[in-house]
């Protein structure tokens, strides 16, 4: 089991190598792209039905010490790891099955395949290290594979500035997480994931609430939460293959993974469970409103996604564990299925804007079909997976107690509320793209197919865990065993299983009174008039300051790059005309000092003799002087 683990994570990043040094063939650039991620995907759904329902294993490799510590490689397969490995591997496969159509044309498709197979390479490593160190590498790694995707079209200001800003924003949380990964192997004496598990069960760690929130820092920055959650909005820069990876199954769930898997060390801090339900409530109720007032597909999406985890953040902290995990794994599915849903219509289109939409269904039925079940799996409709997620959390939140109580009341408020507004952004997407009028402009995709058959077909095979994991809670008793045994670690990480994922009665109600509220108001709007944005009327006067997200940019321009700035110039000032001024004026003044002395030497002896004597006469005369006085 481990040693398919280690091939499964080695499979893409050889895959990565070969498309590197054989960049110009695109079939090659094809096969050598696409082959060794689908190895993978087999690989990991062998090592899962391998794991079943036993508990964590463990293979690691002593390459040497460091000091008091081991330095081990490794693989550790547990339930956790099991799932999100075949998610990883699934949407990656699907994003490069897509992409073969989607950018193959483009100069630039070896560097953008090889950088995808390396991403999911690193997620991988995340996804199976047994070693805190390991894990870190993944981690980093998968930082500079989005900085050079997301790039990807570098000849234009607005990706490279994407780029660069999800790099900073990112390694800002990544420095504090640093220290939090050194300070939890210190005090566990151990890097090995399964001993730092064991000693925070064991309430060793001397200062679990400062090690926490270093930890949080870092997961703030990968999952994009407040306040640093900005960056993802901004990387739609990107192509659209691209926003399904990142936001679906790899980076931003990175930080979630880790959350649940250090999931000991968290709860021995219920300070740092707080904070992390109020990031969670502020973060998944702004991003909803924000994607209501958006007009741009991809950023709909993007603000869909910073809310969507910050529902599963928000299952971190009120305990409910088995219920984030479950909604991570959905929202993988339905979400990269919505973005290459979303790059099928708009790569037919032309435009990423809503206004240049419209009437869809008819011309694009597979789109419309898929992008459908992903929006109501997304908007929490009974039975489609995403429902089961979402009332999950809110039930996990209803039932907290202890040190769970506090953050429980504050996301089951917030949630309850995000779950209306999802609903009603949803809806205007779906009457957006595929209903009303159709606009009088011509479209590309008119003269053509709806699409080639790489890119519908991972629309189809993302449909079916989009809708059917719901089925499968819903009616499969024997699947929902299985499920809980598979998400096991350390006992069983699902709790009871995924029964816990049942809809628990006065949630689910009021859940669903907020999302049949919010969706009626949304479909009166667009009613009223078809060729009006229904956000307008719903969010009035304050759809300018939802649509620049709080202007929350200008106030991190204001606060942090405008001082930081004022503060590099005074450093560079100081810097030439202080620091360097006495540098300057030693060196000035040593060789003024040995120019005056150089005229002295005259080779004179009365002159020399004349100085002597003066010298005498001054000497006798101070000493005399003191005399007086003393």
């Amino acid at each position: 089991m481990n040693t398919l683990a280690f091939i499964a994570l080695l499979l893409p990043a050889f895959g990565s190598a070969v498309t590197f040094i054989g960049g110009r063939d695109l079939r090659h650039v094809k096969f050598w792209s696409t082959a060794p991620i689908a190895a993978a995907f087999v690989a990991t759904l062998l090592v899962a039905l391998e794991h079943g329902t036993a508990g964590t294993s463990t293979h690691t490799y002593s390459i040497g010490t460091a000091g008091a510590f081991h330095v081990e490689i490794g693989t550790r397969v547990s339930g956790l790891a099991a799932l999100t490995a075949v998610l990883v591997a699934g949407v990656a496969l699907c994003v490069q099955a897509y992409s073969t159509s989607y950018l193959g044309g483009e100069p630039r498709y070896a560097s953008y395949a090889a950088l995808i197979s390396l991403f999911t390479a690193a997620m991988l490593t995340v996804v199976y290290a047994a070693d805190l160190i390991v894990l870190l590498v993944g981690w980093e790694i998968m930082g500079a594979c989005s900085y050079f995707l997301i790039g990807h079209y570098w000849e234009k200001p607005v990706a490279r500035a994407a780029s660069i800003k999800a790099f900073l924003m990112t390694k800002t949380g990544d420095v504090p997480f640093l220290f939090g990964l050194i300070a939890l192997g210190v005090q566990a004496k151990s890097f090995q994931i399964n001993d730092v598990i064991v000693a925070a069960d064991n309430a060793a760690l001397h200062h679990p609430a400062w090690i926490a929130a270093l930890l949080l820092c870092g997961v703030l920055g990968k999952s994009a939460q407040f306040p640093l959650h900005s960056w993802l909005p901004d990387a739609m820069a990107g192509p659209t293959p691209i926003s399904a990876l990142i936001h679906a199954a790899t980076m931003v769930a990175a930080g979630i993974y880790l959350v649940a898997l250090l999931y000991p060390v968290f709860v021995l801090a219920p300070a740092v469970l707080v904070a992390m339900a109020v990031i969670a409530a502020i973060t998944m109720l702004g991003s909803a409103l924000c994607a209501l007032a958006q007009t741009d597909v991809k950023k709909i999406l993007a603000y869909s996604t910073v809310s969507q985890l910050a529902y599963m953040l928000g299952g971190l902290a009120v305990g409910g564990r088995s219920q984030a995990i479950y909604l991570l794994l959905v929202h993988g599915a339905f979400k990269a299925l919505l973005f290459l849903a979303a790059g099928v219509v708009i790569h037919r289109v032309g435009s990423n804007e809503l206004s240049a939409m419209g009437g869809l269904r008819y011309r694009m039925p597979i789109a419309y079909g898929s992008m459908t079940v992903g929006l109501l799996a997304l908007a929490g409709i009974p039975p489609f997976s995403g429902f089961f997620g979402k009332e999950g959390v809110l039930g996990a939140a209803y039932s907290a107690s202890g040190e769970f109580a506090a953050p429980g009341r504050i996301v089951l408020i917030f949630g309850l509320i995000t779950a209306g507004v999802t609903a009603a952004y949803a809806l205007r997407l779906w009457l957006g793209v595929f209903h009303g009028p159709f606009p009088e402009a011509p479209h590309e995709h008119e003269a053509r197919v709806e699409a080639p058959q790489t890119e519908l077909i991972p629309l189809v095979l993302l449909s079916i865990p989009a809708a059917a994991l719901g089925v499968v809670v819903l009616f499969g008793t024997g699947f929902s065993h299985v499920l809980g045994g598979w998400s096991g670690e350390a006992g069983s990480l699902l709790g009871s299983g995924a029964t816990d994922l049942w809809p628990t009665g006065i949630t689910t109600l009021l859940s669903l009174l907020f999302v049949v509220g919010f969706g009626g108001l949304t479909y009166l709007a667009w009613r009223r008039d078809r060729q009006a944005d229904p956000a307008v009327m719903l969010l009035g006067p304050a759809r300018g300051l939802l649509l620049e997200g709080f202007y929350f940019d200008r106030l991190i321009d204001a606060g942090v790059v405008r001082p930081t700035r004022a503060a590099a110039k005074l450093v560079a000032y100081l810097d030439a005309n202080v620091f360097d001024a006495y540098v300057r004026g030693s060196g000035t003044g040593a060789r003024d000092l040995g120019s005056v002395l150089r005229r002295l030497q005259t080779g004179s002896v009365q002159f020399y003799l004349t100085c002597l004597f003066l010298g005498v006469v001054v000497m006798a005369a101070v000493y005399a002087y003191v005399g007086t006085v003393s």
